[in-house]
Order: structure tokens, then C-alpha cells, then sequence
């Protein structure tokens, strides 16, 4: 008992510690846990799933994927639908014909399978999937666009490939029995209206019963999983394989219902969705058996060279064609197309079935998905930043500061690190307000940040830093604890409360971290913009180093933040005293006398920059 433990913890470890490595180093998680599974399974032997889960593996995965897609249905809102012009939809009502068609043709003539197995596996095949695709878009810096496009198809497709499959087989199966295809076909249409219905009601349901109290706070979390889970199986019983598509419209419908219970789950659900990718990714590998990857052929390798450059880039032209999608947009969507558990899961499910329906190319089935798997791991994971830098299909390349309330203080600060190249955003609801940041060309946005419209007119994937710096204290931290899941905990920042002691001040728990050593609130600030400090940079150097910087100010001037080299943002607040590297530049905040004298400095290559 307590070396299965062990194992269950090394599983954990393994996959979070892949996902962290991915983090500090910017390599694909999903390749890193890929081998480390591979490592720990087949080479290692410390990690056995089929000994350590036995008959429970197969329903613990498949209620894993459903999860995983019940999660990402949740970030399926409509409104970003509109913006990718029609290429969701045209990807799955065109594309997953067109896939199947052609993956059939590439599976029976490249690789050699039968019809009837070629068909069926070119049906899972339609698939990407979320659980590979999620993390690489989280990894990658891809414009917003093709992000929505990629995410969108991943989640929709993921059902539709399963019920492909299905299709097949059912008719394969029945075939036998005299069964037409039409009769199949009527049927699974029928079963996953019923499998859709069952999951708008389940969603319905939640809707109904979360804002009227029927279910109290701290059970709201565990009563959706409960839900998305019987759902799930409820609708596997009437037709297997439909529960992806039931859990997938659950999640797209909640995510529209504008179901405000869900804002403060949802946290809860991305972190149960990122534990549940990494222990799978881990499962998945070391499951992976060394004998059935000696099946592997020559005629498989063309057929992963056909699938990557062939099937996948003409299912996405044809598609995409007469679209308002740009080209360049649509190279990379033609690229990128990873496949994970959902295919390798299905693919072994149909395996055994295809064997005993007597087609002895199935036990072929488990080879080849593990090979697409790796081959699309590897290729698309390694590549998709590059890809998206040559065809220009990436996000800003330095992510910057969005500053929320245009004050005398805040707009001076802006225009500080826009000298420096730091891209700054500033927003607020006054017009007026904006006008200083108008005319000087800073980038601005008009509107409530706390707006809920926002989120599709803002894309807060461009900034690594939030600055609350309004003259209401109180919004300052209801927006720094709205944002703070959103761009990270250690990354929103406000005004702070120079009296941390004082009863009146609000908890450190629903604030962002205050900016300065000293914590300086808004009434200081603008009595010090009304006494005439002003912001000053100073690089450091080999000649001029921090311990200089700091010696050069006067006691009551303030350390802010520093710029690094790469462009990273680093403050200063009573938590966290960042160490300034030779061309780093800190910006600080000094009174008038030492404001006006501060070119002194010997930093010739600063002035330069600035003149």
C-alpha cells in the first residue's frame, strides 16, 4: 500500500515538476511530461499504471478528459467566437469531413491499414484535443485570433472525433446483422442530440439552482464536479463515447449563462484541469509498452510525414478558404495540430473491438496513436513559437505594464517607461482623465476595467504587470483581487496603505502588493506630486552599481521599480527588494531639489536614450 502511494505521489511530482521545468526554461510541458513518464514507465519501471490502477485506469482517464473538456467548454464565450470569422465554425463543419477523408485515404494507402480500420482511426484523428493544445497556446506567445481559433477547434472537434469513431464501428458491427449505414447514422445523430440536451439541462440546472441559494458556497465547487461527472456517465449508458460531447456543451453553455457563482470556481477548476493534464500526460507515457512500438514500420513513418504536412495543411486551406482569416494566420493553424490522451484512450478502446470484430489490423491502432501522439508532441510543441515568429502570428513581443487610473503621478510614470521601450497601457472611465495620455501617444483604454465587456476588448495576455494606481484606495484592491488570477498574485500591484496597522485598512489578502518599500497610499502620492517630486532613471552599470544608486539618493526619496535588460518589470514593495544587474535601470521617486539634479549621475548612455 505504501509503495503505491509512492508511485501515485511520484506521478504528481513528476507532472507538476515537468510543467514547472516548462515555466522556468520555455520548452513544452507536454513534451517534458512526455518523457518524463517514458522515463519513469518503460525505462525506469517505477511507474506501472496498468498494475497500479488495473481495471480502474480506463474510466479514471476517461473521467479526467471529460473534466479537462467540461474546464475548457468554460472559457468557450460566444463573443470571441465572432472574432475569428467563422473559422471555428467552418473547421468543423468543412474541416472534419475533410480530415476524415483524407486521413482515411493517407491511412490505407501510406500506412497499409484495411478500409474499415482506416476509417475508424481516421475518424479519432479528427481530434487535437485540449490537453495538448491548452498548454502550448499558455506556453506560446500566439496572436489572439489564431489562439481563439486553435483553442475553440481543440475543444469542439475533441467529441466529434470520438463519435466518428463510434459511427464506424457501430456500422461495422451491425453491418454483420444487416444493418445499413443510414440506420447508424440516424441513430448516433439521435444519441448526441439527446447527449447535447442532457448536458444544456445539467448546465440549466446549475444556473438555476447556484443564485437562489440551493446550494451553499462551499459545496458549489464540489457539486459541479459531482454534476459533471453523472452527466458523463448518465450519457456514455445510453450511447458510449457521447459523454465528451454532453460535458463539452455543459461547459459552453454555463461559460454563456453569465453565471457570476462560476467566476470564483473557476480558479478551483483550472488548477484541478492543470494537476489532471499533468498526472494523464504521465499515465499516458508510461503506459507506453516497448513491444508494441517494435510493430512500428517504415510505411508508418510516411504516413506521420503525410499526416503533419499533407492532411492536416490541406483540411485547414480548404476549409479556411474565402475566409476573412489572413494567410499567415492560417499557416500557423495548418501547423498546429497535436494529438493526446483523447486519441490514444479512444484508439485503445476501438483496438480490442476491431480485434474482435476480427480485423486484425486493430492491435495496429495502439502503435500508431502513440507514434501521432509523439510525432505531434514533438513537432508542434518545439515549434510553434518559432513558426508564429516567421509568419508574424504572435502577440506583443514584450509583454508591459497596464496601469489603471490616469493620475498626475500614474501618467508620469507611463511616460518614464515609455522612453525606456517598456510597452504601458493606461485606462480609465474619464475621458478627460485620458487627454495628458492622449496627447503624448501613450496607449490608452477607455472604459470600466471591471466591466465584464472588457475581457473582449482587452487582452490582458499582453501585460505582465497591473499598477492600480486610482485615488480610491478601495477599487485599487478590488482590482488588483479581480486580476490577480488572471496575471498573477506576485503581479498586481496599488497604492498601498502606509498604515498597515490601522484597523481601517483593508486586509493584505484582498490587496494587491503595495508599490514602494514604504507603501506609500494615495493621499501621500498627490501630496508629493503637489510638493514637485518627480520620477528619475538611473542604469547601473560595472562603474555605477546599485549600492551607488542608492547612496546618490537622499533618505526620503523612493526606490519604485526596476527595468531589466529583457524588459521584465520588477518592483519595489515591503515584500520584495529586487538586486539591480549592470544594465539594469531603476526608476525611483525624488523630491524636487534632487529631482532637478539627478543628470549628475554619470550614466552618459541613459542620457542618450533619453535626449
Amino acid at each position: 500500500m505504501q509503495s503505491d502511494a509512492l508511485v501515485i505521489a511520484l506521478i504528481g511530482a513528476l507532472g507538476i515538476g515537468a510543467q514547472w521545468v516548462a515555466w522556468r526554461t520555455g520548452w513544452p510541458a507536454i513534451a517534458l511530461m512526455l518523457a518524463a513518464g517514458v522515463v519513469a514507465g518503460p525505462i525506469a519501471g517505477l511507474v506501472e499504471p496498468h498494475a497500479l490502477f488495473g481495471e480502474l485506469l480506463e474510466p479514471m482517464i476517461s473521467i479526467a478528459v471529460a473534466l479537462i473538456l467540461f474546464e475548457g467548454g468554460l472559457s468557450l464565450n460566444f463573443r470571441e467566437l465572432r472574432k475569428t470569422e467563422g473559422a471555428v465554425t467552418r473547421l468543423v463543419a468543412v474541416g472534419a469531413p475533410v480530415g476524415w477523408v483524407l486521413g482515411t485515404l493517407a491511412l490505407y494507402y501510406v500506412a497499409g491499414l484495411v478500409w474499415p480500420v482506416a476509417i475508424l482511426f481516421a475518424g479519432i484523428l479528427v481530434v487535437t484535443g485540449p490537453t495538448v493544445v491548452l498548454p502550448l497556446l499558455r506556453q506560446s506567445n500566439v496572436a489572439a485570433r489564431p489562439r481563439a481559433i486553435l483553442k475553440w477547434e481543440a475543444i469542439v472537434n475533441d467529441p466529434i472525433g470520438a463519435l466518428l469513431a463510434v459511427v464506424t464501428y457501430e456500422y461495422l458491427r451491425r453491418s454483420e446483422e444487416g444493418g445499413t449505414l443510414i440506420a447508424v447514422v440516424v441513430a448516433m445523430i439521435g444519441a448526441a442530440i439527446v447527449a447535447a440536451l442532457i448536458g444544456y439541462a445539467a448546465a440549466r440546472a446549475i444556473a438555476w439552482a447556484f443564485p437562489r441559494g440551493h446550494v451553499p458556497e462551499y459545496l458549489k465547487a464540489p457539486v459541479l464536479l459531482v454534476s459533471v461527472i453523472g452527466t458523463f456517465v448518465i450519457s456514455n449508458l445510453i450511447q458510449q463515447e457521447t459523454g465528451l460531447l454532453t460535458v463539452t456543451v455543459m461547459g459552453i453553455a454555463l461559460a454563456n449563462m453569465r453565471l457570476d457563482s462560476l467566476r470564483d470556481i473557476h480558479p478551483f477548476k483550472e488548477n484541478v484541469t492543470v494537476l489532471l493534464i499533468s498526472g494523464l500526460f504521465v499515465l499516458l507515457s508510461a503506459s507506453l509498452n516497448l513491444e508494441v512500438l517494435q510493430k512500428f514500420e517504415w510505411r508508418f513513418l510516411a504516413y506521420l510525414l503525410v499526416l503533419l504536412f499533407v492532411v492536416r495543411p490541406l483540411t485547414v486551406m480548404i476549409s479556411l478558404a474565402f475566409t476573412r482569416v489572413p494567410w499567415n494566420e492560417r499557416m500557423l493553424i495548418a501547423w498546429i495540430a497535436p494529438r493526446g490522451v483523447v486519441a490514444v484512450a479512444v484508439s485503445g478502446l476501438f483496438a480490442l473491438r476491431l480485434t474482435h470484430l476480427g480485423y486484425g489490423d486493430g492491435s495496429i491502432l495502439v502503435t500508431l496513436s502513440f507514434a501521432v501522439v509523439i510525432a505531434t508532441i514533438i513537432a508542434h510543441g518545439f515549434s510553434i513559437r518559432i513558426v508564429a515568429r516567421w509568419l508574424g502570428v504572435i502577440g506583443a513581443m514584450q509583454k508591459g505594464l497596464l496601469i489603471v487610473g490616469a493620475t498626475r503621478w500614474s501618467l508620469s510614470l507611463a511616460e518614464q517607461l515609455r522612453q525606456l521601450g517598456v510597452p504601458v497601457t493606461v485606462t480609465d472611465t474619464s475621458w478627460q482623465r485620458l487627454a495628458p495620455a492622449r496627447q503624448a501617444g501613450i496607449p490608452i483604454f477607455h472604459g470600466e476595467i471591471l466591466a465584464e465587456s472588457t475581457e473582449e476588448k482587452l487582452d490582458l495576455d499582453q501585460f505582465q504587470v497591473l499598477a492600480a494606481t486610482s485615488d480610491n484606495e478601495a477599487y485599487n484592491a478590488l482590482v488588483c483581487s479581480e486580476f490577480a488570477p488572471d496575471i498573477g498574485r506576485d503581479a498586481v500591484y496599488q497604492l498601498g496603505d502606509a498604515a498597515r496597522d490601522d484597523p481601517r485598512s483593508l486586509p493584505e489578502a484582498l490587496r494587491g502588493r503595495a508599490l514602494f518599500t514604504s507603501g506609500l497610499g494615495v493621499e501621500e502620492i498627490a501630496a508629493r506630486e503637489a510638493a514637485g517630486w518627480a520620477f528619475r532613471k538611473t542604469r547601473i552599470s560595472d562603474q555605477f552599481d546599485f549600492e551607488a544608486a542608492q547612496a546618490h539618493l537622499p533618505d526620503d526619496a523612493d526606490m519604485l521599480l526596476l527595468v531589466r535588460k529583457n524588459g521584465a518589470l520588477r518592483f519595489f514593495t515591503h515584500a520584495s527588494r529586487p538586486t539591480a544587474q549592470p544594465g539594469d535601470v531603476v526608476i525611483s521617486y525624488a523630491p524636487p531639489k534632487h529631482a532637478e539634479t539627478g543628470a549628475a549621475i554619470p550614466d552618459k548612455e541613459l542620457e542618450k536614450e533619453n535626449s
